[in-house]
């Protein structure tokens, strides 16, 4: 009988800096859980890696006068690097910078679009370059300086853009259905309820 499969990933970090201290916890503690299932019998595959596209990149390279690809191939070799020098057991290190990663990129985009799960519209909020999120205008307040901050105590800006949506909406009785069906997908219970009432509550796309 084929060992039951366990697939496990860190966050695919951006390179707009050099590895620090946070990431090598993340690292290990992945680690940690990939080798405590290889242990356990199960067939692992423990992926890590570098995201090289992004405003930060772009405006990090600016700053230093270099491209965002110098800057992506200098720092992802830094992380890797780390990679090596935590022992880690990861069986892979992806940038999606990558052929291979574009293509699968392509793959999934028009196998979505195809299903009818794509569509292009309008989007305006507060957004903070650096973490990559819009946030409502509840979440955000103007500090003394007049600048307004997001909560994570970020700088935000009001951005307009046309954009592309995931019809996310759709899924959401056969989500309930699924969590319904598999009660221990998530994990702990009190993360599942929390997850579960999320989703009642309504998906925006």
């Amino acid at each position: 009988m084929p060992a039951e499969k366990f697939y496990i990933t860190t966050a695919i970090s951006y390179p707009n800096g050099r590895p620090h201290i946070g990431h090598a916890y993340e690292l290990i503690a992945t680690d940690a859980l990939a080798r405590f299932q290889r242990l356990d019998g199960k067939d692992v595959f423990f992926l890590t890696g570098t995201d090289e596209h992004g405003i930060k990149m772009l405006q990090t390279a600016r700053k230093e006068g270099i491209s965002p690809r110098e800057l992506a191939d200098r720092n992802s070799a830094e992380f890797r690097r780390m990679a090596t020098l935590v022992n880690s057991s990861n069986d892979d290190f992806i940038r999606t910078t990558e052929p291979r990663h574009y293509a699968s990129s392509q793959a999934i985009w028009k196998a979505m679009a195809a299903n009818g799960d794509i569509y292009k519209g309008g989007y305006a909020g507060w957004y903070s370059v650096r973490d990559e999120a819009y946030y409502g205008e509840n979440e955000t307040e103007v500090r003394a300086d007049g600048m307004r901050y997001g909560p994570q105590g970020t700088p935000v800006e009001w951005v307009e853009e046309e954009s592309y949506f995931f019809r996310l909406s759709a899924y959401q009785e056969r989500l309930l259905a699924f969590y319904e069906a598999h009660p221990d997908f998530i994990g702990p219970p009190e993360r599942r309820n929390e997850v579960v009432s999320f989703v009642k509550s309504g998906l925006n796309d």
